[in-house]
């Protein structure tokens, strides 16, 4: 009997630990690299704003009051008297209630739509046209309907988040492999079964990605917003500084709102990257 030599593959090759200590010191030095050069494109562009403050603006004008080194010195005073943390905590609450129920609309009405084909059919053009309407547009019939304070905001805050959480779902759902459906039926799997081994892992990834789009949209709408007559939020916050013509925590304001978003918008890749790719 001849023997057969059995050589390793490179699938194995590639798994000996010295190998992917190396891919993950290269993956480290590739993360601290690019951090680096992000941190720097910032400074560059502060440094280049509070240059053209500097250089344009003369030191008593109004213009001078946008200066990054302004809205950063007025931080103290936006935490102590204008309980900044306050405000951001009221506008991520609002953040967190509107996202909660565009996930509980979009996601089954996603669902449905990309299960029941008569339903994509008879649906398909009238969501597209509601898409289309800016969320903003409904902030004179949200108010009179709802009132002024936190439920217009909320409705408009889920009218602008549902629709890349239906579509991504709806998308989903079509791309999903029949064979495995047909595997589950045959095994006289239930259709919770179904749903909960085949649908919510396949759709994982798929909602996780409406989640980051519809964060985006919420971060943009929040702060038109919260000028429908509420008393606390980021959006308040810009008006009462315009109102008492306070430009330097109004530049403040501008950039904490930024950063915040960026954050959001962090978070969600970080929860889509654990989540999403394992799915």
């Amino acid at each position: 009997m001849s023997s057969v030599s059995v050589r390793p593959s490179p699938s194995s090759v590639s798994s000996d630990p010295a190998s992917a200590a190396t891919r993950g010191a290269r993956g480290s030095a590739g993360w601290l690299a690019r951090t680096t050069l992000g941190l720097l494109g910032i400074a560059a562009v502060v440094g280049l704003w509070w240059f053209t403050i500097r250089i344009v603006a003369a030191p008593d004008s109004m213009a001078a009051q946008f200066s990054p080194v302004r809205a950063i010195a007025t931080l103290p005073s936006l935490i102590t008297d204008d309980r900044l943390f306050v405000h951001i905590a009221t506008s991520l609450r609002r953040i967190a209630v509107g996202l909660a129920w565009a996930l509980l609309v979009g996601v089954p009405l996603g669902f449905l739509i990309g299960r029941v084909r008569v339903l994509h059919t008879v649906l398909s053009p009238t969501l597209q046209f509601l898409r289309m309407i800016s969320p903003l547009s409904w902030m004179p019939i949200a108010v009179m309907s709802l009132g002024v304070g936190d439920r217009a905001v909320y409705f408009l805050l889920a009218f602008a988040a549902v629709w890349p959480l239906v579509m991504s779902t709806a998308a989903g759902v079509a791309q999903i492999d029949r064979r495995w459906l047909l595997l589950g039926e045959s095994l006289a799997a239930t259709q919770a079964e179904i749903l909960w081994h085949v649908y919510i892992p396949a759709l994982a990834a798929h909602v996780l990605t409406g989640v980051r789009l519809a964060i985006g949209l919420l971060w943009i709408v929040l702060v038109p917003a919260e000028m429908l007559g509420v008393s606390s939020g980021l959006g308040y916050l810009i008006l009462d500084t315009r109102d008492r013509l306070a430009y330097s925590e109004l530049t403040a304001v501008i950039l904490i709102i930024g950063i915040l978003g960026f954050l959001l918008d962090y978070a969600a890749r970080l929860v889509y990257r654990r989540f999403g790719a394992a799915a």
